[in-house]
């Protein structure tokens, strides 16, 4: 038996965001809808996170959500097992109170998941587990030990693997390494937006782009196959977050087309010709782009970074640099730690909206 498997949707994110719904969209509608019909799947497993805040969500967002998600689900058939994430539960410390059960609880074909439950696809008996907290913690662990299950679908913050492209939790995950999970063929889960495992544990990743470190890092969902255990990505083709780097690019033949309504970077390696720039930037500006950033690549040779004869790589992205910076540095400190310390600041400030 085929089951598709998404994570970590998000819907609502940045206050209800149209340019990123409409993005989101795209992906629904020509991408993982087609495919549910194509492969003819009728069984969803869903591992938390569907809404992006816990505490509300704006009525525009849920409309849209419940018309362009839920219902469709719903006119298809499709059973629908979902967990409870950190972003869909009220309280850091229970499950309780979560988006989930008050906002969808019109769907009889949902079944949630709060602390752990058993449900058989296929044939296979699967353990889902809800966000583990101080309340269920102990709960879970003792079903983790007593389960005959072989798989596990669940939001978990483990060390040892990519909380986004360049920066891995090695440690401070709050449910600790791995080795809980030992007696398991396979453990799926959500939390990590992007794609890595360790040939157990498989972080699959959310569907689409939302902050810039997620860009030009593969998104998209997976079909769960329950006789081989096997999750085979299908990726999204669409991306909102593009970079550009500036070499003294011809403004002539530079086609600014696929920038339209996007988010773009202009980095600037090389520019000799001021005015030449200027009409490569109107170009960008003519097709409708969302929102224009230049980076300007002297920029990171003032300073500290330039006292330390520091230079930055054109390809490497934030927190490769950051880490780089921090290995090449003279400090006494505990390197490891300033590294987990600035990819966590890093990662909150990209959420920033």
């Amino acid at each position: 038996m085929k089951a598709a498997v998404i994570t970590d949707q998000h819907f609502g994110m940045r206050k209800g965001s149209r340019l990123f719904h409409e993005y989101f969209q795209k992906f629904y509608e020509d991408i993982f809808f087609p495919t549910l019909e194509k492969e003819g799947i009728k069984t969803l497993i869903d591992m938390g996170d569907t809404f992006d805040n816990r505490r509300s969500i704006d009525l525009w967002s849920l409309e849209w959500s419940k018309t362009n998600y839920f219902d469709r689900l719903r006119d298809m058939g499709v059973t629908v097992y979902t967990v409870v994430g950190n972003h869909t539960a009220y309280y850091k410390n229970n499950n309780d109170v979560n988006s989930i059960q008050l906002l969808l609880r019109e769907y009889s074909n949902m079944v949630l998941v709060r602390n752990h439950a058993e449900y058989k696809i296929g044939d296979t008996k699967c353990l889902f587990l809800g966000w583990m907290n101080d309340e269920n913690k102990a709960k879970i662990k003792r079903k983790i030990k007593s389960t005959k299950a072989k798989v596990v679908f669940a939001h978990l913050e483990l060390n040892g693997y990519s909380v986004y492209k360049g920066y891995t939790q090695d440690g401070g995950g709050c449910h600790g390494n791995p080795d809980l999970f030992d007696k398991f063929d396979r453990v799926y889960t959500g939390h990590y937006h992007t794609r890595s495992n360790d040939g157990k544990v498989y972080y699959l990743g959310n569907p689409y782009e939302m902050y810039w470190n997620d860009c030009e890092d593969t998104r998209g969902f997976h079909i769960w196959d329950s006789d081989t255990f096997e999750a085979t990505p299908v990726n999204n083709p669409y991306r909102i977050f593009y970079k550009i780097y500036y070499n003294d690019t011809p403004y002539q033949i530079f086609d600014p087309t696929e920038y339209a309504g996007k988010i773009v970077k202009v980095i600037v390696q090389k520019r000799s010709n001021p005015k030449d720039f200027e009409k490569f930037i109107d170009k960008l500006h003519s097709v409708g782009v969302e929102d224009l950033k230049v980076i300007e690549s002297a920029d990171w040779n003032h300073g500290y970074i330039h006292s330390q004869d520091f230079t930055a790589e054109e390809d490497e992205n934030t927190i490769a640099l950051l880490n780089r910076f921090i290995e090449e540095s003279e400090i006494s400190l505990d390197k490891n730690r300033v590294k987990k310390l600035v990819g966590g600041l890093y990662a909150k400030a990209c959420e920033v909206e």
